[in-house]
């Protein structure tokens, strides 16, 4: 296994919680570039939205985004959010 793969896999399953957060299918988010971001038109994450995300996130990997980034940078796209969470968990 290459170190790519379990980024890749971590990434896939951070935009299955990006499209739950959303309310989006997961389709709309799968064929997205991973520097798309999250605020953008493309994704289309709202503060409540986010809300989701952080809370999903927290209960899937046990990582609170928001202790760990005051800033929320890590939600800045989806590979900012991939790479915090691969650092944090």
């Amino acid at each position: 296994m290459t170190s790519a793969e379990p980024r890749d896999a971590l990434e896939q399953e951070i935009r299955g919680l990006i499209a739950r957060a959303v309310g989006v299918d997961r389709a709309q988010i799968d064929h997205l570039p991973a520097d798309t971001p999250l605020f953008g038109p493309e994704v289309g994450l709202t503060s409540l939205a986010g809300m989701t995300l952080l809370a999903l996130i927290l209960e899937r990997y046990a990582v609170d985004v928001a202790l760990e980034d005051l800033n929320l940078d890590a939600l800045e796209s989806i590979a900012r959010l991939r790479d915090f969470v691969a650092e944090y968990r």
